[in-house]
């Protein structure tokens, strides 16, 4: 079966694309420490790090389904509860060895960026943006481990 020759020019011009998106080392470098600033903070109970992480205007959710009716619902938090519940304690109390934190960055596309961090307890999907200048985390979309991979 032959290639057609428009399907070939599309995935070089593909390829070309993501080759001509590479970011510099600073700006993985800057997207990586907010990554870290939110999911490390929070286990270390350090609100200073968690709001430099944040835009003001952060919107927090989780899907929730209640085992009775099988109905999800939507949990959500902004900038301020999370930086408040950080400055209470946040993860302190959580029962974890390690607080680090796994950081992939999916895409950066020029102000934007997709994140996964992989905490001790949780997953998080971070829609991160360049605000004035620096990098965060404007969406985030979680889930909780279950139990038996916790650390």
């Amino acid at each position: 079966m032959k290639a057609c020759p428009l399907l070939l020019v599309s995935i070089a011009l593909l390829n070309l694309a993501s080759a001509g998106a590479a970011q510099s080392p600073e700006t993985i470098k800057a997207i990586k420490k907010a990554a870290l600033d939110y999911g490390e903070g929070w286990y270390e109970g350090d609100a200073e790090r968690m709001a430099r992480a944040l835009h003001p205007e952060l919107a927090k959710r989780m899907v929730f389904t209640d085992p009775t009716t099988s109905k999800s619902r939507l949990s959500q938090q902004g900038a301020m509860t999370l930086v408040e519940n950080t400055r209470a304690g946040g993860g302190k109390n959580a029962l974890v060895e390690d607080v680090s934190s796994e950081v992939t960055i999916f895409e950066v596309y020029q102000n934007v960026a997709v994140v996964r961090v992989d905490g001790p307890q949780w997953i998080d999907f971070l829609q991160m943006a360049k605000w004035n200048g620096r990098w965060v985390i404007v969406n985030v979309l979680w889930e909780l481990k279950p139990q038996r991979n916790r650390q």
